[in-house]
């Protein structure tokens, strides 16, 4: 748990630190908690690109050329979410994937919605 603060308490000085804290840090049990505000999760979505907030959750559609290239970038994902233990809805497609996270637990987005959300981006971040 060393290096992990709760999103109230980042110390953020200039744009990118979110995101940089987010690639960072593990998601934490929530039990309990309370959703994300809606200030705070707008202040979020400015630093992970593409995602939008839409019922509760937020939510990104990624496009691909092909089933192998989808399955292939469902496959990391997949695997990102089960070593944080924090699982996106899915729709998966031929050449569409589209992944919408939300946590059950503070009945809304949190955090670990965020730190999912920002290690997917990793993924696609270097491809043309």
């Amino acid at each position: 748990m060393s290096g992990w603060q709760p999103y109230h308490s980042y110390h953020l000085t200039k744009p990118g630190d979110i995101m940089l804290n987010l690639l960072h840090s593990k998601c934490q049990a929530l039990e309990g908690g309370s959703p994300m505000s809606e200030s705070d999760i707008r202040r979020h979505l400015n630093e992970i690109n593409g995602w939008h907030h839409s019922n509760g959750s937020i939510e990104k559609t990624f496009n691909f050329k092909n089933f192998y290239e989808t399955m292939a970038f469902m496959n990391a994902a997949a695997w990102i979410c089960h070593t944080e233990d924090h699982h996106p809805d899915v729709a998966l497609s031929y050449n569409r994937c589209v992944l919408r996270f939300n946590t059950h637990s503070v009945g809304g987005v949190s955090i670990n919605d965020f730190i999912c959300a920002a290690k997917v981006n990793a993924l696609v971040a270097f491809v043309a």
